[in-house]
């Protein structure tokens, strides 16, 4: 896909009208759907679980983005896999044996995904960007919608791009709105996590498109 990704983030949506909020942002030109799946234990916060992407998978029209904000995520990338994810991204902060986890996401034919909370140092994710299908930059403090754009954070994009393979998807997830996308994007990064600025927004075609 050229351009940018945006992917709306379903945290901000009305889960009592999912379906319509799905549609919603589908319509209105999203490129994929980021599902926030958050344990309690890992970030202070719970989500999203299997039986939840499954049901999302049988409406949804467009790739599933399932960002796994939980500890021991090797326990379930095989049930996130088969509940219909397209692309599974863990936390580097969360793994002792990274590249293990990327090969088993992909042995399920799902792209792979590793993410950075802002006090992570660009530098760990070196030794597997080869292997890495998406790198996700945070910044906020993961695990709750709404929070304020980290500026400093945006530096690290622009290292990650400068080592990167041409092909990999660096996504930025926290505070994301027009100004501060044009801030990742003028960086290098190619994928925006956007949640409450598209949902709250008045016209959801308008801020989607804003973000490209």
């Amino acid at each position: 896909m050229s351009g940018v990704i945006i992917s709306p983030s379903i945290l901000s949506a009305d889960f009592a009208n999912l379906e319509r909020d799905i549609k919603l942002v589908e319509n209105a030109g999203a490129d994929w759907l980021h599902i926030d799946v958050m344990d309690g234990h890992f970030v202070p916060n719970i989500t999203i679980g299997v039986p939840v992407v499954d049901s999302i998978k049988k409406i949804a029209s467009v790739p599933l983005d399932v960002h796994l904000m939980i500890e021991n995520p090797e326990k379930y990338i095989e049930a996130f896999a088969k509940a219909g994810a397209d692309i599974l991204t863990f936390h580097y902060e969360a793994v002792k044996d990274i590249k293990e986890i990327i090969k088993l996401i992909k042995s399920f034919g799902v792209k792979a995904g590793m993410s950075i909370k802002p006090k992570t140092e660009p530098d760990v994710v070196l030794p597997y960007l080869d292997n890495l299908d998406l790198l996700l930059v945070m910044t906020v403090e993961p695990g709750f919608g709404g929070q304020k754009f980290m500026p400093d954070c945006a530096e690290k994009i622009k290292f990650i791009k400068q080592h990167c393979h041409s092909d990999l998807i660096i996504q930025v997830d926290g505070g994301i709105n027009a100004e501060t996308a044009r801030i990742c994007t003028s960086n290098g990064a190619n994928s925006l996590v956007a949640g409450s600025y598209i949902y709250k927004s008045d016209n959801v075609a308008d801020a989607i498109k804003s973000l490209r």
